[in-house]
């Protein structure tokens, strides 16, 4: 039997979190040695990409890239890569710190070059198996991974980052639908062209379901694009509302507020984490909503309202009928007005699920004493486990409801990178047994310290 090989780190996905972990365990003194790799479903790196709408602005500073927040004079920062793409002076001159989407892409897509030796692209991970000592102890974990041409792998590692993103989520009663002329924002540019047609067969109506920025960015681009397309965004809210992005309030995404919100107790935490909701969730970039309110400010100027927005929509129910177009039972939450209208095709914006990490480690939950269920993560991001469990186990971006709003998003990505780091280079091992209410109040130091791996 060929023998397995034994890393140091296996990361599961490769999106901007292991990206910035890679970077960071690369830029370290005294990391030659460490022997890691990454298993990323995707057959090259990809970020959003059915979201890379041409005009589409980042919601975050150029300064939140991969390093910039830990150390500006890394050769990974935005504006290295902007130097080496021969662009640097010509963005000076745009006055914006907000690129395109297209081009924080590429920028990432140029960082994951460098770790392509490292990074096993096309590869699904289909299991995570404990390997167990003769006394029970469970030191390292299996990765069994199959390939885009079926063949299996199997790997052995010290330490697990998991970084898998978010998954599409499909609220009822739109799963009961199916997948035909119903797509999640998540596949749009691949996939909308094919539900929309060309024309040729008449006007489409599109409805598109969801209050936030994805939505709000999907309806614009159908209005624009597709003449043949009238476009409807139906949201439950009285309006499409404005991100709060003003200086004191974007405070709670710097690496400090981590430290404000771990501190809390559960309900604290809970408290904390809504009173803050709408800098994040259900709200859309002013400039994009004020777009939105002209176009179909104008419509009523010609005489040719085409678009819609439905608000104070409430979806009570769904039906596909005999020819395929999709009826939407709607009610005004305002009056209790109830209405069926029909459509072509959806578009649902309805935003992620964070818990595919819970089925892909499934497989260990035996040995984690309902660590998974009770959400016992560490201010290291380490999963806290037994005792006999001594194989790490790290989480990111499924952490929102311990370390706050910022965990999903890339604005801690730098700093996390340096106190994931630090953990696996031994400075929590101390505490990483110990249950949840103690390492709640402990967790490593702001990672200002070099560290030899």
């Amino acid at each position: 039997m060929k023998k397995e090989t034994v890393f140091d780190l296996i990361g599961v996905g490769f999106g901007p979190s292991n990206l910035s972990l890679a970077v960071r365990l690369a830029e370290e003194r005294g990391t030659s040695d460490m022997k890691q790799c990454y298993i990323e479903r995707q057959p090259e790196f990809g970020w959003h990409r059915d979201m890379l709408l041409d005009d589409c602005r980042m919601q975050i500073s150029f300064l939140k890239d991969l390093v910039t927040q830990r150390d500006p004079t890394s050769r990974f920062t935005f504006i290295n890569y902007l130097f080496e793409r021969g662009r640097l002076n010509e963005f000076v001159n745009l006055k914006n710190f907000y690129p395109t989407r297209v081009e924080f892409h590429d920028y990432l897509s140029w960082v994951a070059q460098a770790f392509d030796d490292r990074v096993h692209y096309g590869q699904s991970v289909k299991a995570i198996e404990p390997v167990l000592e003769a006394n029970g102890d469970v030191n390292a974990l299996r990765v069994v991974s199959r390939d885009e041409d079926g063949r299996e792998w199997r790997r052995v590692t010290k330490a697990l980052s998991v970084g898998v993103g978010g998954t599409a989520r499909v609220p009822e009663p739109f799963a009961s639908l199916g997948p035909h002329n119903v797509i999640h924002s998540s596949a749009y540019l691949s996939s909308i062209e094919r539900v929309a047609g060309d024309g040729r067969n008449g006007k489409k109506r599109i409805a598109v379901i969801g209050a936030g920025q994805s939505a709000a960015e999907v309806f614009s681009d159908l209005t624009r694009r597709f003449p043949h397309v009238d476009a409807t965004l139906v949201i439950r809210a009285s309006a499409l509302k404005p991100a709060d992005d003003t200086p004191f309030v974007n405070e709670i995404f710097s690496p400090e507020f981590t430290d404000v919100v771990f501190a809390q107790s559960e309900d604290g935490r809970r408290s904390l984490i809504e009173r803050f909701r709408d800098t994040n969730y259900a709200v859309v970039d002013r400039p994009l909503i004020e777009q939105i309110y002209e176009m179909l400010y104008l419509q009523k100027v010609s005489d040719d309202t085409r678009h819609r927005l439905l608000a104070n929509t409430a979806i009570e129910s769904t039906a596909r009928r005999a020819n395929g177009e999709i009826e939407l039972t709607m009610r005004d939450v305002l009056t209790g007005h109830a209405r069926a209208e029909r459509f072509d095709a959806l578009v649902l914006a309805t935003g992620y699920r964070r818990d595919t990490h819970l089925a892909l480690l499934d497989d260990l939950a035996p040995h984690l004493d309902d660590a998974l269920a009770q959400r016992n993560v560490g201010r290291d991001y380490r999963l806290v486990t037994p005792s006999k469990f001594k194989a790490r186990i790290y989480l990111q971006g499924c952490c929102e409801d311990s370390h706050g709003l910022s965990d999903t998003l890339l604005s801690v990505l730098a700093v996390r990178s340096d106190e994931i780091a630090a953990s696996l280079a031994g400075a929590g091992q101390e505490h990483a047994a110990q249950p949840a209410a103690d390492t709640r109040k402990t967790g490593v130091s702001r990672g200002r310290v070099a560290v030899a791996l």
